[in-house]
């Protein structure tokens, strides 16, 4: 979504990080680029005139002309006037009232809001462990109400029962009735849409607000269409009064105006973004996290919250204890790979890893991209399980086999093998090491040895506490040296950012996050 903007905005302030001094002239020009930057990526005009002004005020201050290192000072500042822009401190769904709780969905047709109902149902059940009751109160678009239905099949959240001749605020009154009856903890009303904004529309939305006095109203608006979404908030809020925002389409090839622009305009908090089609895509929107990668900085907590979410603590357990043996054979590497899968492919991993913006270029220019990752799996699982355990079982006859059972080349067999190499070395490197750091990311995340004194589970910390945890792996360091040959799995000439591959001391830190200037003292 941000990608576009984010190249802009980095190139321009990494050009101020190379100066040994600034003057105000400096930061003049480069916040005229950072502002032709925005408005290109479709951000609210009053909302960039107040980003600029905000910048430019603390920005030409002598603690930042005459600051050792200005440049990193300036894109600090840069980063908290963003994250303020986008809402300062993330908010969720809250539910301090009276169950049920009524959860008002709102918005245009087709903005997703019947998917995005289901996957707030889903998430609230399975995360919160709330008792959700689902309601469609659109009487008008054809299966509009049995669609819900089977996505409520799909998540295992209970729909109410379709009534034929109801109004929506017969529907809703009836859905909060049953909500009470049937002990739920909340009730979701999803509201009918319009193609585009009038009064009929309005007017039915207020009546059903009116009916149930819900204790939130979302509107769910699609990030694609820019400026048009901040109009469409701005309508809903001036008549029905919005709580929250879930945008939508975030996955896509938008510029992000709209996400930009939506909280400073309304002064309505992103709650959730929906980041793709199925019903487990849906995230909490956190305006410091969100501003990190839009300025290449990477997401490391979010990294650390998909892994805690994905990953099997069995599966991970048995490959620790294989790796500390030094063992790792194509299945091992099968499974790193289908692990990467779930946590949102290549792209998704480099979008989330500081420093990873500046190898963009590079490895679209050797075209890796996810199905790289789904031709390796093809490719292993084409393999019998003996030439899984024993690679050197490989002669030609057998990769020719393998080629035409996983529709690839020998070359691309051979490539892998010496990925796999290459990954093999390193892991048995790492394994001679007494405390290396398979053995701390062991400890760290449970996986033999038992977690350090006073460290919790990854997959049961609160945001808090993930908080914290960015904070310890900034500390210092990175990721233990390579062997020969570069990064494993990266083609020839792509390399990763200067400086991304130092030591680890102390488990002290993922790649790039030594100099990170963003890093709360």
């Amino acid at each position: 979504m941000f990608g576009t903007l984010s190249d802009r905005l980095s190139g321009i302030l990494s050009g101020l990080t190379r100066r040994g001094a600034l003057t105000e002239d400096d930061v003049n020009a480069a916040l005229r680029e950072v502002r032709r930057a925005l408005l290109e990526a479709d951000v609210a005009l009053e909302v960039v005139r107040s980003f600029t002004d905000k910048v430019r005020e603390r920005a030409v201050g002598a603690e930042v002309l005459k600051s050792v290192t200005p440049g990193q000072q300036v894109i600090k500042i840069v980063n908290d006037v963003l994250i303020d822009t986008l809402g300062g401190e993330g908010e969720g769904i809250t539910f301090d009232a009276v169950p049920p709780v009524p959860i008002l969905m709102v918005g245009l047709q087709g903005s997703g809001k019947t998917t995005s109902t289901a996957k707030i149902a889903r998430r609230l059940t399975d995360r919160d462990k709330k008792k959700v009751l689902m309601a469609s109160l659109d009487t008008r678009r054809p299966a509009a109400m049995e669609q819900l239905a089977i996505l409520g099949k799909q998540v295992g959240v209970e729909t109410l029962p379709i009534v034929a001749g109801q109004s929506a605020v017969q529907i809703a009154r009836r859905a909060v009735e049953a909500g009470k009856l049937g002990g739920y903890d909340v009730v979701m009303l999803d509201t009918a849409g319009r193609v585009t904004l009038d009064e009929a529309l309005m007017a039915e939305v207020a009546e059903v607000k009116a009916a149930t006095n819900p204790h939130e109203v979302l509107l769910v608006a699609d990030a694609l269409t820019g400026q048009d979404a901040v109009n469409t908030a701005r309508a809903f809020d001036g008549r029905v009064g919005l709580t929250g925002i879930v945008l939508t389409r975030m996955d896509g090839d938008g510029r992000g105006g709209a996400a930009l622009s939506m909280r400073a305009v309304t002064g309505k908090p992103i709650k959730l973004v929906g980041t793709g089609e199925k019903t487990d895509a849906l995230e909490d929107f956190h305006p410091s996290r969100v501003a990190n990668r839009i300025l290449g900085m990477g997401d490391i907590v979010g990294l650390v919250e998909k892994a805690a979410a994905t990953v099997d603590a069995d599966k991970a357990q048995a490959l620790a204890q294989r790796l500390a043996k030094g063992n790792f054979d194509l299945g091992d590497l099968r499974t790193q790979l289908q692990q990467m899968e779930k946590m949102g492919g290549l792209g998704g991993l480099m979008g989330m890893l500081p420093g990873m913006a500046q190898m963009k270029n590079q490895i679209a220019n050797a075209k890796m991209d996810d199905k790289v990752i789904a031709r390796q799996i093809a490719i292993i699982n084409s393999m019998t399980a003996a030439e899984r355990r024993n690679p050197d079982l490989l002669k030609n006859s057998r990769k020719k086999r393998i080629a035409a059972g996983s529709g690839t080349s020998p070359e691309a067999i051979n490539k892998l093998l010496k990925m796999h190499r290459q990954m093999a070395d390193m892991m048995k490197q790492m394994s001679r090491q007494k405390g290396g750091m398979l053995g701390k990311l062991g400890s760290m995340f449970g996986l033999g040895g038992g977690m350090p004194a006073g460290m919790p589970d990854p997959s049961k910390m609160d945001p808090a506490q993930l908080a914290e945890l960015q904070k310890q792996l900034g500390a210092g360091g990175g990721l233990p040296s390579l062997p020969p040959g570069g990064f494993p799995g990266l083609p020839k000439g792509v390399t990763p950012p200067a400086g991304m591959m130092p030591k680890l001391p102390r488990l002290g830190g993922m790649p790039g996050l030594g100099n990170n200037p963003f890093k709360k003292k």
